[in-house]
């Protein structure tokens, strides 16, 4: 039998052999369908994968009051949205002052500029330096680690010392492959002692998250004076357990800094780090679905195709396939010959497949920054959808092939 089944194998790759065009084209449409299924959930995947890394490390024991919540900062109508008063550097104070729940640590910070440029000694950077002031707890409640040297302490924020804080990119950038630690930078001609260098944290949506410079919040006050500026409040709870306690504390006490009254909505939004995750990642499940309607939608074609092109081959073939049964070749026989070669080209559509998705996966995500990984899963289902396309396209075909009459295919011209 292993011997018959070998034959039926070499019969089919001989004949795929001798329809070459028919066989590339085949395995083009094919190869089209997986190949938008893979590539679409391999961006999608490389996309959550930056999501989760850039967030998760926030820990979900963590929440912001910042100045819209996300939801209406990101979907809602523009025209309609209430518009809330930015958070000021007084009501921060305030509510450090104020808030004083067990376990908690509130970090405060702002964005002095998006476009700063640092010096050292002779060498400066492009203009394009991000540059916050934060407090001593910034960093923890954010998930920066430090790479080399320490980080801030309560007495550089309190004493409002000249240290800074920069990102990975400094060393091969501004430093030419130096140690920055000790070294001495300019920021708008104010003098900072590099005293910690963070981990690399790379780039998210075009953003370099390692091309940032942290100085003590009242150092950065003093720098960026622009009218308007709005502070972020970031609380990390020790016990995870109390987070929602934490919260409804935090609510009460920033509705008390701004005066509202029990009738008032809030004029502030507030989020959970893993809310926030969340709802990015449902956006990219609707992705997925969407990846797998299109994806259907071309594959089903592929197999309408693929069947059709093989009824065409088993009417081609007729005569070869009288030859047969008339030496003695049964109806299993015939009927595994092409369905084999039907298994055969699906594969080879769905290797093909297979290799373009990665490949249009990687470019996408390359393009936008995001943290690229092999798709398993979405090889796994390729692999699958391909045997099952395969299947329901050679059944036909092959089934009509064994059910020929010897007399009458030997007759066909």
């Amino acid at each position: 039998m292993f011997s018959l089944f070998r034959e039926n194998i070499r019969i089919a790759l001989s004949s795929i052999r001798n329809q070459a065009l028919r066989t590339i084209l085949t395995v083009l449409i094919i190869a089209i369908g997986i190949t938008a299924l893979v590539g679409i959930l391999s961006a999608v995947s490389a996309l959550e994968n930056t999501i989760s890394s850039d967030f998760a490390s926030m820990g979900a024991n963590t929440f912001n009051i910042q100045r819209y919540d996300f939801r209406s900062q990101s979907f809602g109508n523009n025209q309609d949205r209430k518009v809330n008063p930015i958070i000021s550097y007084n009501e921060v104070r305030e509510f450090e002052d104020r808030y004083q729940y067990p376990f908690t640590e509130t970090a405060i910070s702002f964005t002095g500029t998006a476009s700063a440029e640092v010096k050292y000694e002779n060498e400066k950077t492009d203009p394009e330096i991000r540059v916050l002031g934060v407090n001593e707890f910034y960093l923890n409640n954010t998930g920066l680690e430090v790479e080399e040297g320490r980080q801030f302490n309560y007495f550089d924020i309190r004493n409002n010392n000249n240290v800074a804080i920069v990102g990975s990119d400094f060393r091969d950038g501004l430093f030419k492959g130096l140690d920055p630690v000790n070294k001495t930078i300019s920021v708008r001609g104010a003098k900072f002692k590099i005293i910690g260098i963070l981990e690399s944290k790379g780039s998210t949506f075009g953003n370099n998250q390692d091309l940032r410079v942290f100085i003590p919040i009242q150092h950065a006050r003093s720098i960026f004076s622009q009218p308007n500026i709005n502070y972020d409040l970031s609380v990390r709870v020790s016990n995870k357990e109390l987070l929602e306690e934490a919260m409804d504390e935090a609510i009460i006490t920033f509705r008390n800094v701004r005066g509202l009254n029990p009738v008032e909505e809030n004029n502030f939004g507030l989020e959970r780090s893993d809310d926030l995750i969340n709802r990015i990642l449902s956006i990219t499940g609707a992705l997925n679905i969407a990846a797998w309607i299109i994806s259907i939608i071309t594959i089903f074609g592929s197999s309408i195709a693929l069947m059709n092109i093989m009824l065409v081959t088993v009417t081609e073939r007729t005569r070869e396939i009288g030859v047969r049964k008339a030496l003695g070749a049964k109806r299993n026989t015939i009927a595994t010959q092409f369905f084999l070669e039907t298994l055969v080209i699906g594969q080879m559509g769905g290797i093909l497949g297979i290799l373009l998705g990665i490949g249009i996966g990687f470019a996408v995500s390359s393009a936008l920054d995001f943290k690229f990984t092999t798709p398993w899963m979405a090889m796994f289902w390729a692999t699958a959808i391909t045997v099952l396309v395969a299947i329901l396209a050679g059944s036909y075909p092959a089934l009509k092939a064994s059910r020929q009459d010897p007399i009458e295919s030997l007759r066909y011209e």
